[in-house]
């Protein structure tokens, strides 16, 4: 009965349905093992047509990515075809048009590496919500050919982990028809959806001179750190369940928190702003409803000292997105706090966050399914937040009569509940659009106001009023 618990346990923070027929990774295949090998030797198994998971974010696969560009030359592989989140480090396949011609994107989110491509057409946006990214590859929509994966060396029984990236790629690897590894031993050892048996790889390529990537946010502008603060003092409880995106607002955030008790993590990713509210007993999770007493998450984006502190700490859990952004799953959590940003907000409560007008610069992420669940949490004391400075650095307002043309609707106005500026706080939910751009003005900056309430008159045929 014990194994049978465990075993749907496991099944449920990798995001399987109980339909569906997937090997599970941390199964050791008995009579067979990894090879070592050189990047060479390893990248000479893809050919033309390959469809390839890339590991995401801080584990991306550089050298296997690197040597696929170099062979495709000289071996003349086309129509290769590479899935993923968020890439990290260089990308030739996407900069080069000796690689991008042979070599496509298929972007889940987009990124600093991934936007112009996409932009001027030699890579693709997928638009999904993070949670389906799982989906995408269980049900066989996108099939994988081979895995490309980071992991950490394996341990005296043969387990590897792959770290600080569960996200969609735990599920891109088990259904995967080869796996491909790169070893590097800094990749920290986590717990969860990230462990795979060394007999579940096929070849693996030692990298000792290259640390896995470290993200630096910076710090935030004054008025992100005002956001953080009103936040942290308006609308965070103690006992209350986080889920925070990354950024100088989510950081501000967590740094206001230090009067907090009995916080909790539940979130797609995590950062650097955990650690101190972990040691100082702010975060002890102890009031979650699901997994308590566990820092759950899909993938972590930090510094050195972040990895270590997640390295082999039973504190934390690493579940795919299947898990970490299912509505069903949010909406359980006590006093769900979901906190995201968006590019633009219409009068009405329309919410942007992937496009500035028709160019796509992010994708849907996590933000939906966090919303969505949060609005839909059972305990009715959660909050959905929504944050975003007043304007651009341009001077222009990101609260808008109507959102650009092209731009996409993320968050509809029938899921928005709070929406933060560095001016205030409107709360919309149960608001007609006349409330609702009432409260979407006050929070607006100043030099924009004006103008806001004539559009506003001029969309609704009536002044905004607070009743």
């Amino acid at each position: 009965m014990l194994s049978r618990s465990l075993a749907i346990s496991r099944r449920h923070i990798s995001g399987i349905s109980p339909s569906q027929a997937v090997r599970t990774l941390s199964n050791p295949i008995e009579g067979k093992s990894a090879y070592y090998t050189s990047v060479e030797n390893a990248i000479s198994e893809i050919k033309s047509g390959d469809s390839i998971h890339v590991h995401s974010c801080a584990a991306t696969t550089t050298e296997l990515l690197d040597e696929l560009c170099k062979q495709s030359v000289i071996r003349d592989l086309n129509d290769v075809t590479l899935s993923h989140i968020i890439t990290m480090g260089k990308a030739d396949w996407l900069t080069k048009p000796e690689f991008s011609s042979r070599i496509r994107s298929n972007c889940f989110f987009l990124d600093g590496n991934t936007r112009k491509p996409v932009g001027n057409g030699t890579a693709d946006f997928l638009p999904v919500f993070l949670y389906d990214t799982v989906r995408l590859y269980d049900e066989k929509i996108i099939p994988v050919d081979v895995a490309f994966l980071t992991v950490s060396p394996p341990d005296a029984h043969g387990y590897c982990s792959m770290g600080v990236s569960a996200d969609c790629s735990s599920a891109g690897a088990r259904n995967a028809k080869k796996i491909i590894a790169i070893e590097n031993p800094s990749m920290p050892r986590t717990f969860g959806d990230t462990v795979i048996h060394v007999s579940q790889i096929d070849a693996i390529v030692k990298v000792n001179e290259r640390s896995i990537y470290e993200f630096n946010q910076g710090k935030g502008s004054e008025e992100e750190k005002a956001i953080g603060k009103l936040i942290a003092e308006n609308l965070v409880d103690n006992g209350a369940t986080l889920q925070l995106g990354i950024g100088a607002i989510p950081d501000s955030t967590l740094a206001g928190m230090h009067h907090h008790k009995d916080l909790g993590i539940h979130s797609e990713m995590i950062s650097d702003g955990v650690i101190d509210l972990i040691k100082k007993g702010i975060i002890t999770n102890n009031k979650k409803t699901v997994l308590p007493g566990q820092v759950v998450t899909s993938f972590a984006m930090g510094s050195k000292k972040f990895y270590d502190f997640l390295d082999g700490n039973p504190q934390f859990t690493f579940a795919s997105a299947g898990y970490t952004n299912s509505v069903h799953v949010i909406s359980d959590q006590h006093k769900m706090t979901a906190i995201n940003s968006c590019i633009e907000v219409d009068l009405t409560g329309q919410i942007c966050s992937d496009s500035i007008g028709p160019t796509i610069y992010s994708g849907y992420g996590g933000q939906v399914d966090f919303i969505a669940g949060t609005a839909l949490a059972k305990d009715r004391q959660s909050k959905p937040i929504i944050a975003l400075t007043s304007q651009t650095n341009k001077g222009q307002s990101k609260i808008v009569p109507f959102l650009k043309e092209g731009s996409g609707v993320v968050t509809t106005r029938g899921h928005v509940r709070y929406v933060v500026t560095e001016y205030g706080i409107a709360q919309l939910w149960g608001k007609n659009l006349r409330q609702r751009a009432y409260e979407l003005i006050n929070i607006a900056h100043p030099n924009h106001r004006a103008q806001l309430e004539k559009a506003a008159f001029e969309r609704l045929k009536c002044m905004p009023s607070k009743d």
